[in-house]
C-alpha cells in the first residue's frame, strides 16, 4: 500500500531535492518553487473532476468554452444531483461528445452510490484513490493521477504514464532515449517522497525546449 507523502510546502521539497540532485537544482534555480498549488476542498472535489472529463482532449480555449456551457446547462452549479437531473439532450446540446456526458452520467452516478466518495477520498491511500476514480467511465490512471496531484496536493505522485514527463525527464537529465514507463518508475525512486515536485519540473523542462 503506498501511503501519502508527508505534508511538505512544495518549495521545501523542491529545495531538499535541490540539494541532492544537480540536475534539480538547475531546473529550480531556472523555474523557481514548483506551482503546484493548494489542496481543493472536498466541496469543490467533484467538479474538478468533471472538469478534467470535460477538458480531455481539447485545446484550453474550445474546452472553457464547453465547460461554461453545461454549467450553464446546469444551472450554475457542477454537482452529481445537478448532473443526474439534467436530460442527456441539454448536455449534448451543450456541446459535450456521446462519450463525455456518458462519462459525466457515470461520474454523479457513483457518487450518488457512493462508490466514488469525494467527502473521504482526501483521507485514502494514493492507490485506493485511482482505484475508486478509474472505475468511473472515461477517468483512466492519468486523469486519476493528475486528481491526486493537483486536486489532493499529493506529493509523491509519478505519473511515468504522461509522455510530456518522460520526455522533459530525457531532456533535463541528458538521456539518450525518452525513458519507457518502467523504466521511469527506477529512475523516480530517488526522489521519493516528493515525485510529484520531480514531475513538474520534467514538464517545465520539457515547455522550455
Amino acid at each position: 500500500m503506498v501511503v501519502p507523502a508527508p505534508r511538505l510546502r512544495p518549495a521545501d521539497a523542491a529545495a531538499h531535492l535541490a540539494r541532492r540532485d544537480r540536475v534539480l537544482a538547475q531546473l529550480v534555480a531556472r523555474h523557481g518553487p514548483p506551482l503546484l498549488g493548494r489542496r481543493v476542498p472536498a466541496s469543490a472535489r467533484f467538479a474538478a473532476v468533471a472538469e478534467s472529463i470535460v477538458y480531455q482532449q481539447l485545446n484550453g480555449r474550445a474546452a472553457a468554452t464547453i465547460h461554461d456551457r453545461v454549467l450553464q446547462g446546469l444551472g450554475g452549479t457542477m454537482s452529481a444531483d445537478a448532473i443526474l437531473a439534467t436530460p442527456i439532450d441539454v448536455l449534448r446540446g451543450c456541446g459535450l461528445s456521446a462519450a463525455k456526458t456518458a462519462a459525466l452520467v457515470d461520474l454523479a452516478t457513483k457518487v450518488r452510490a457512493g462508490a466514488v466518495t469525494f467527502d473521504r477520498i482526501g483521507r485514502l491511500p494514493d492507490d485506493e484513490v485511482v482505484a475508486q476514480l478509474v472505475q468511473v467511465k472515461g477517468i483512466g490512471v492519468w486523469t486519476a493521477e493528475m486528481f491526486l496531484l493537483f486536486t489532493l496536493g499529493r506529493l509523491d505522485v509519478w505519473p511515468v504514464g504522461d509522455y510530456g514527463v518522460r520526455t522533459g525527464f530525457a531532456r533535463a537529465w541528458g538521456l539518450a532515449e525518452v525513458p519507457t514507463p518502467k523504466e521511469l518508475v527506477a529512475r523516480g525512486d530517488p526522489f521519493r517522497p516528493y515525485r510529484s515536485v520531480v514531475a513538474w519540473y520534467c514538464w517545465r523542462a520539457l515547455d522550455a525546449g
